[in-house]
């Protein structure tokens, strides 16, 4: 069976795969987001806490996709929990520190104006500092997005959804009917979904950053 006559006879588990994959790499991103921004406001006005989050967040990103699931694995079980803790671990790092750096190079007049105006302190970072930030917040969101498609695919090891499945199955059954189908499907399925949400963070900046920002 050529790769095709594979993809047309399972298009609709294939879309399924699409759907779980994308749906567990959005709902990761966020939750690494809310997490990695309020780690980022937490720390941004020390240089050690910046510091410290920062590389406790790179260290995470250290640790193998494989090692991290193993040790997962006795405490969350096999599924898509496990996939999830794993994911948005891997997620942190580019948007802590990016929202670390967005916040710091906010135009310390422009808060003091905001100040100066009457706007009280959680004011000024909510309608002021993290507006000015998002740019940057964005951009580690898109590249957390980027990186966790990938990841994905090997949290299948714990039995997460995704493309992931088709992947592995090709490769343990190497050599059998339909194998390089298989990996060559969930190989290229990652691909096309990592541009088309990259597609969308084009938009989402587009939208949300105003042209004189986004320079």
């Amino acid at each position: 069976m050529n790769l095709f006559d594979y993809i047309s006879d399972r298009a609709s588990k294939l879309w399924l795969e699409a759907y779980l994959h994308t749906s567990m790499v959005v709902q990761c991103t966020i939750l690494a987001a809310v997490l990695g921004v309020l780690i980022g406001v937490a720390v941004y006005r020390s240089p050690i806490g910046s510091a410290v989050a920062t590389a406790l967040a790179s260290t995470i990103l250290t640790v193998p996709s494989f090692a991290l699931l193993g040790l997962l694995i006795p405490i969350s079980g096999l599924g898509p929990t496990t996939a999830v803790i794993a994911l948005v671990l891997y997620g942190l790092l580019p948007i802590v520190r990016n929202t670390i750096v967005g916040l710091d190079g906010v135009d310390p007049a422009v808060v003091d104006a905001a100040r100066g105006i009457g706007m009280s302190r959680f004011g000024v970072l909510t309608r002021v500092e993290l507006r000015l930030a998002w740019p940057a917040i964005l951009t580690g969101m898109r590249v957390a997005t980027q990186m966790l498609m990938g990841i994905a695919v090997i949290a299948a090891y714990a039995k997460g959804p995704g493309f992931g499945a088709e992947v592995f199955s090709g490769l343990t059954n190497a050599g059998s009917t339909n194998s390089l189908n298989q990996a060559v499907t969930g190989t290229v399925g990652v691909v096309i979904l990592a541009l088309i949400l990259d597609g969308i963070y084009v938009l989402i900046k587009r939208f949300t950053i105003s042209r004189g920002v986004r320079g």
